[in-house]
């Protein structure tokens, strides 16, 4: 319909409208209506009941890929899809339904019709899978075990240096689980025939927040950015202006993560964040020692993931507390000792595989004929590795698959 009328902008746009509506209720009905019931419960609206309704697996994924179609189409940014297989192969194409990246229609559209399956992409998406496959079951549960032990110790055994090194072990679980799924997903395109766009780019080498976001969860932050930042006004605007844009954007972000207040707040403070950087610290950082950029990102990275993990604000206010020192603790104890004697070579592997370093060398030795015979050994033996942790394993926990 959108097509037809595309000669008349205005009934187009109520067709996009439309769309939009349609599948914001959905997400909204499904992920939220518990979330809006609940709160009002506590405002005195006892009689209102929530639904219980199961959350559909990777809603937020696959509604914001499909709201992308209809406004890329109005754009004039891709063709309308003709076929309803086509269409359902996009909105429904499994490899990163459930946990992304998320697919713009504009970005994929012509290869629904054509696409390349050659055996060399076939190959390097087995080599891409089995790489996501090792962040998430080797690197990401390893580390989340860390952090599952420390966030649970009681007060009395923690440590200023535990309680960070705690938020350390988030981090880094959240990051090697996403960006591993994120890698499968792309694996397995390439096996199909499809390019997905990178979801990841190294973000714990970044400089500033904004950096940051140039480089983590790229397809969500670019979504936000294509379809609300700039259709609200951008930065071309007046400042006043600007800074609401981007706590509207920031607002809505943290809310696709989760019906709940710590991912609104997880959203809002670096919405915040990035605002400050805006209006001057950015320059200043640009300008500042690399050393001193770089630690003044993973001290409030590190912060906004502690928002990210607890729902329960009472739970975020007291661990937030003993990473500040505000709880009576040590500055170190025993415990914080024995994690590190127990985990020191798990870290140090994290703090590599967290920079382009691997994959620097990876590449410079690969060119090399004597060596490229190694890399279906690494791959099959990675494989192995994986299948036995995940037969073994009782920790496997699936972080972005709520949202």
């Amino acid at each position: 319909m959108i097509d037809k009328h595309k000669d008349n902008k205005k009934i187009a746009k109520r067709f996009v409208i439309f769309s939009i509506c349609f599948n914001l209720g959905l997400l909204g009905f499904f992920k939220y209506f518990d979330f809006i019931v609940l709160n009002l419960n506590q405002l005195g609206f006892e009689w209102l009941k929530p639904l219980g309704l199961a959350l559909p697996i990777g809603i937020s994924f696959y509604t914001f890929q499909t709201m992308s179609y209809p406004i890329d189409v109005y754009r004039g940014q891709a063709d309308v899809q003709k076929s309803i297989i086509s269409f359902g192969a996009y909105v429904t194409m499994f490899p990163q339904l459930i946990a992304g990246p998320i697919v713009r229609y504009k970005d994929i559209a012509k290869q629904l019709v054509h696409r390349d399956e050659t055996m060399d992409k076939f190959y390097n998406g087995v080599q891409r899978f089995v790489t996501g496959l090792a962040k998430k079951v080797l690197l990401a549960n390893n580390i989340g075990l860390l952090w599952e032990t420390i966030h649970t110790l009681p007060t009395s055994q923690m440590s200023i240096l535990t309680a960070w090194l705690g938020a350390i072990a988030f981090g880094f679980q959240i990051y090697f689980d996403f960006s591993g799924y994120s890698d499968m997903a792309i694996g397995l395109g390439k096996m199909f025939g499809f390019e997905f766009l990178e979801n990841f780019n190294y973000p714990y080498i970044s400089k500033s927040i904004t950096e940051f976001w140039r480089r983590w969860h790229i397809s969500l932050s670019t979504w936000f950015r294509d379809y609300v930042y700039i259709p609200l006004g951008g930065n071309r605007c007046s400042k006043l202006m600007n800074y609401r844009n981007i706590l509207i954007v920031w607002f809505l972000t943290g809310l696709w993560h989760g019906a709940s207040w710590n991912f609104i707040l997880w959203g809002l403070y670096f919405g915040i964040l990035l605002m400050i950087e805006k209006s001057f610290l950015l320059k200043k950082l640009e300008k500042s020692n690399a050393l001193v950029a770089h630690s003044y990102t993973l001290f409030l990275i590190l912060i906004s993931w502690v928002i990210f993990a607890f729902d329960d604000f009472g739970n975020l206010l007291h661990y937030l507390r003993m990473m500040f020192g505000f709880e009576g603790l040590s500055f170190i104890n025993s415990y914080f000792m024995f994690f590190i004697r127990n985990n020191i070579f798990l870290l140090i592997i994290l703090c590599i595989a967290s920079t382009p370093f691997i994959k620097n060398y990876y590449h410079r030795y690969i060119e090399n004929k004597k060596w490229e015979v190694l890399v279906p050994v690494l791959v099959v033996v990675g494989l192995v590795l994986c299948t036995a942790f995940i037969v073994d394993a009782s920790y496997n926990p699936f972080l972005y698959f709520r949202f």
